[in-house]
């Protein structure tokens, strides 16, 4: 009986633990820094000297950092999604655009061609796809913002809400058990995220070529 017992605990705990299979990747296409970051060669970093990735995230395809406007301090386990943008805010003041650090939390995910222009996104955060965070919005920890949600400029996400729609309002919100949920699923994401092993090896020298960097002038990131 005691021998039954743990093969079923055991097998439970697969259960629990199943993350689905790998998603692999082209080594060649995306650099790893020692920190474990997996950035795609194929975004765009401007002011990279700005930018700050703590460890264990990954940057898609075409995916915009801008640390040319201000500084962009990004957390641990971060997924950004292909195509999406992120932009410090801005405030005009006296015909002057003056820009805002960016803080993004740990354990966030961001889904594809998003654009978020926040003054700060809290840890445990899930953004959906097509959305757009404006500027000076703050979207505290352990909330949801639905696919394609507009957030008007200033808007404020409280903690365990959830957040939908043009323009984005509360809908409601969320159990105790969403903080835990979505470091689980911010980790899995990047545990899944693997480089193919069949792929070939790049050449040394393409491998070392880093991600785009290049500079945009402040007027665009304001109009934009």
């Amino acid at each position: 009986m005691a021998e039954s017992a743990a093969a079923a605990a055991v097998d439970l705990g697969h259960a629990l633990d199943f993350e689905g299979p790998p998603v692999y990747y082209n080594k060649a296409d995306y650099i790893q820094t020692a920190s474990g970051n997996k950035v795609s060669r194929q975004s765009i970093l401007c002011g990279s000297q700005n930018i700050s990735l703590a460890g264990k995230s990954i940057v898609k395809p075409g995916v915009v950092l801008r640390g040319d406007l201000q500084l962009l301090r990004i957390g641990k386990f971060v997924i950004i999604g292909e195509g999406s943008v992120l932009r410090p805010s801005y405030k005009k003041y006296k015909g002057n655009f003056s820009f805002f650090p960016m803080t993004v939390g740990d354990h966030v995910t961001i889904g594809a061609r998003s654009i978020i222009s926040a003054a700060q996104i809290g840890s445990c955060v899930s953004i959906g796809e097509d959305c757009v965070i404006s500027k000076r919005c703050m979207v505290k920890e352990n909330s949801v913002v639905l696919p394609g949600t507009v957030l008007p400029p200033d808007t404020v996400v409280p903690p365990l809400t959830v957040f939908g729609g043009h323009p984005g309002q509360y809908l409601g919100d969320l159990p105790e058990s969403t903080a835990a949920l979505q470091k689980q699923q911010a980790a899995s994401i990047y545990r899944r995220f693997q480089a193919d092993p069949t792929a070939r090896k790049a050449p040394a020298a393409a491998a070392a070529k880093p991600p785009a960097a290049r500079p945009a002038p402040a007027a665009e990131g304001a109009a934009a």
